[in-house]
């Protein structure tokens, strides 16, 4: 009754979440009517009856009613368990096209599944998105019992499926993909030269398990098929140097930690490096032509114009000469005595070394690539060295990303760093954001554990609402509030004394932390206080079923990186409910603690889930510090002064508000990001599906060679000729579509670059007049406007001049080879932020309104108004963007209050 209320108080404030299930439920008793017809049919009887619902045109009402208690029947026979009424209600609605939020435990995967079916009965073809291989495998084999009862395909594709494997399971009429799988087939599906490359189909049905993960957190970051071009392997020299950079003197780490920069003493120290290098590399030439003069009996002479060219690099040679050594006083006599010309010659060649000229520009990138795998980079955090090579960690799953790696020579420059063979760098061909890629099915469903939290968001950007079904069983779980330590240090020792107070109880601990670094640290540290424990990890994340399987066994302490997604069900008791259940709940069911708060409360609140399942006891406690990452980069503790017991502990409200307030300035952050990513993708999706049309007509009929026999006619006809129109035909349109291609990728660079340096012009002439996205968008247009008239340009020059003969096109000879291989990776757009970026940040941190302290206690950051970009000062109240202007009239009526 209390979740009907909360539900149609909900829906009187229009809030997300607010969808009424009343339809739903009512439809689901109709369903339990049905299914007693349903329980006399054997099994064979009961495919057919599905079969006989089949359409094309989906299910109406009465057929869904027929279906669902079909479908839940098939469940009972198959798997052995028969969907609750919630399981059915949100069936019905992922068949409505809501994405549900169901507790974890309450059997998400049975009513995808079961809604998948629906929609496969129905006509459609359903791809069930997943986060990873390892639930896309398990889910399409789990419920793969059920679908063949109810006659309906199903498949799975992961990292490791052929190209075959992968065009097979597309056929199915359900197919369990990782999200990433998909989006980067599509990538390479539309850069085919034949039509039977193709592995996708048209896409129609998206059903996205884990919803909020996938369409909110993985949005942010764009998926990209490069291209090999070259090897790019960094300077050993430019490596050293920068190791040799210190922190606050050299460089300097942006308030975000997104960013470094040299400082001007650091870009000296650079020059001077570089510079002295240059001169020894003057000197060298110098000594080869003495070497010469001295064969050809000058000897005297090649030595003395050596000494006087090398000489001057030297600073040793300079500091003895400060502490007046006779050998040097007298070698600098003698180098009077030189003739004057031998000097004056030496001179000018001492280089003056301009780090930011134009033609150290590519020094000037390995350097700041270097600083930024140096400093920003972390080794277990961000990535891993194993099997002698630099593996991406997913920060969102606490994975190996595999078949994935930076760009932009980032991954050079990390592979130097840890010093591994670098492999090839390559060109950007195509990519494409989360987002697009589900704008291209025609319906969306999905499921998760937390979507209300995200419901703006869901309906912002992909017009779609949320329906929260209550669980099956209350929900009995005891959330502790935070434990918040001044220090990481306080906070860890409270933590482990803690665990190991529990852990004496023999109740089910399950730990959860941010990074494989965090993990490995508190294993050490548990290990030291004699607590025996597992961890999971992206270094064996293979073991992941089996260990998360076993951690409600009374005794288990496991230590696990990013819960959220890893699927596997918590039972008390083991995965078999055999070990000591009993006792499991005697002792309060699975314990969940948390290292440090997650950048939203969602992901805690992932976390949490874990425990007090299907109406287990459970309980949960977050530890976090005013130092952790969280803090220092999202909150703003001027004015701060906190008073912590002889633990470190921090209790009073203050100090807890500033916690609350950064978590809520990250996940403000995050939407900011993905907001902004789509901004920028959108007009770059637009071009390209424009593109796209042109290429899928030479792809699939005989354009290239109209076009070509127009612009080249005496040479079209010549060919034809001599090897036959099928060859020329075929011969053309891979011309056509290496240049059509070739242009997509120059444009993709060149909106690269613009977008790096967008913000330059906004700041010339303040946001009102040059809005970023506005300008990026003329220029990215104005780019666009004539680029397939001259890919048919570059076409008509290559054909004239091609390589054909009977065997077809060489293209290599014909100056238009392809790529000897591509690779995949996911890339944060725009992932260090620009100037303005970071300062609008640290004002909306500054001025964020709720923020749980007194006014006095934490202030606003002050800013000298010649640090704030162009765009900020002098703007009226109504010019302001929309939250900073909300902020500042919340600021302004809380000072109004307080004068009262």
């Amino acid at each position: 009754m209390a979740l009907k209320i909360a539900s149609r108080f909900r829906r009187l404030l229009q809030r997300p979440g607010s969808i009424d299930l009343g339809p739903y439920e009512r439809l689901t008793q109709l369903v339990g009517e049905a299914e007693e017809s349903v329980l006399s049919l054997t099994d064979e009887e009961l495919t057919e009856a599905v079969a006989e619902l089949r359409t094309t045109g989906g299910l109406h009402e009465d057929e869904q009613i027929e279906f669902l208690a079909l479908a839940r029947d098939a469940g009972k026979r198959a798997i052995g368990e028969r969907a609750f009424d919630g399981q059915v209600v949100g069936a019905l609605a992922m068949l409505q096209g809501r994405i549900v939020e169901m507790a974890t435990g309450e059997g998400k995967t049975l009513a995808g599944a079961i809604a998948a079916a629906g929609y496969a009965v129905g006509g459609r073809k359903v791809h069930v998105l997943a986060v990873n291989d390892y639930l896309a495998k398990r889910d399409a084999e789990w419920m793969g019992p059920v679908y063949e009862l109810l006659g309906v395909t199903v498949s799975h594709v992961g990292q490791a499926s052929t190209p075959q494997e992968r065009r097979e399971a597309y056929q199915a009429e359900v197919c369990y993909v990782p999200v990433s799988e998909i989006g980067f087939d599509v990538l390479r599906d539309r850069l085919v030269t034949d039509v039977a490359d193709r592995v996708t189909v048209e896409p129609d049905v998206a059903l996205v398990d884990e919803a909020d993960s996938v369409l909110i957190d993985e949005a942010r970051v764009p998926m990209v098929l490069a291209g090999a071009t070259r090897n790019e392997a960094l300077d050993d020299d430019v490596v050293q140097l920068v190791r040799t950079l210190r922190a606050g003197v050299d460089y300097e780490i942006d308030g975000d930690g997104r960013t470094v920069a040299l400082t001007d003493r650091g870009t000296d120290k650079v020059e001077a490096a570089l510079g002295e290098r240059a001169a020894v590399a003057v000197a060298e030439p110098a000594t080869e032509t003495a070497e010469a003069d001295e064969a050809d009996g000058a000897a005297e002479d090649g030595e003395a114009s050596a000494v006087a060219v090398a000489e001057p690099a030297t600073e040793t040679a300079e500091a003895d000469e400060a502490d007046g050594a006779a050998e040097d006083g007298e070698a600098d006599e003698a180098a009077e005595d030189v003739d004057g010309e031998v000097e004056a010659a030496a001179e000018p060649e001492r280089p003056t070394y301009n780090l930011y000229d134009d033609e150290n520009l590519d020094r000037l990138t390995q350097i700041n690539v270097a600083l930024h795998a140096e400093v920003l980079l972390r080794k277990d955090v961000d990535y891993l060295v194993r099997d002698g090579k630099v593996s991406l960690i997913n920060n969102n799953r606490g994975r190996i990303a595999k078949l994935q790696r930076w760009p932009d020579g980032l991954q050079a420059a990390v592979e130097a760093k840890e010093a591994v063979p670098v492999s090839d760098s390559g060109e950007v061909l195509d990519s494409i954001t989360v987002q697009a890629l589900i704008k291209r099915y025609k319906s969306l469903c999905g499921m998760t554990g937390t979507a209300v939290v995200v419901g703006e968001s869901l309906q912002e950007f992909y017009d779609v609402e949320v329906a929260v079904v209550p669980p099956n069983k209350p929900n009995i779980r005891k959330d502790d509030p935070d434990r918040l330590y001044l220090t990481v240090d306080q906070k860890n020792e409270a933590l482990v004394k803690h665990i190991g107070e529990v852990h004496e109880t023999g109740r089910p601990i399950l730990i959860g932390t941010h990074s494989v670094e965090e993990s490995e640290q508190l294993s050490d540290q548990l290990a030291a206080a004699g607590i025996e424990h597992v961890v999971l990890n992206a270094k064996n994340d293979a073991e992941e079923a089996a260990i998360i399987a076993e951690a409600g066994v009374p005794g288990t302490v496991t230590v696990s990186t990013q819960m959220a997604g890893r699927g596997t069900d918590i039972r008390l008791g083991g995965k078999d409910e055999t070990h000591d259940k009993d006792k499991a709940i005697e002792l309060g069911g699975l314990y969940v603690i948390g290292t440090g708060l997650h950048a939203s409360r969602r992901l805690d609140d992932q976390l949490r889930g874990r425990a007090g399942r299907q109406g287990d006891p459970g309980g949960s406690l977050f530890f976090a510090s005013l130092a952790d990452e969280l803090v220092t980069r999202y909150s703003v503790s001027s004015g701060l002064r906190p008073h912590p017991d002889d633990t470190g502990r921090l209790t009073d409200r203050k100090s807890i508000g500033m916690l609350e307030h950064a978590q809520r300035v990250a996940d403000g952050a995050n939407a900011e990001l993905h907001r902004t990513t789509w901004q920028y993708n959108r007009l770059t999706g637009q071009q390209r599906a424009i593109l796209l049309e042109t290429r899928e007509q030479v792809l699939t009929e005989d354009l290239a060679a109209t076009e070509l026999a127009d612009r080249a006619k005496e040479r079209y006809d010549e060919l034809v000729d001599e090897v036959g129109e099928d060859v020329v035909k075929s011969a053309a349109r891979r011309i056509a579509l290496r240049h059509l291609d070739r242009r997509w990728t120059d444009h993709l660079a060149y909106l690269a670059d613009l977008r790096e340096g967008i913000h330059l012009r906004s700041l010339a002439g303040g946001i009102v007049h040059l809005k970023p996205i506005d300008e990026f968008n003329k220029s990215a247009i104005a780019s666009f406007d004539t680029l397939i008239e001259d890919a048919w340009k570059d076409a008509a020059e290559t054909f004239a001049d091609a390589e054909i003969g009977a065997d077809g096109l060489n293209e290599e000879a014909s100056g238009i080879p392809r790529p000897t291989a591509t690779w995949t990776y996911l890339v944060n757009d725009n992932p260090f932020g620009t100037e303005a970026d970071r300062i609008l940040g640290r004002l909306r941190n500054a001025i964020k309104p709720e923020s749980g302290a007194e006014p006095e206690e934490i202030l606003p950051e002050e800013f000298d108004a010649d640090e704030l970009p162009e765009e900020l000062r002098d703007l009226d109240d109504e010019d302001l963007p929309e939250e900073l202007r909300a902020a500042d009239d919340d600021d302004d009526d809380e000072a109004a209050k307080k004068k009262d």
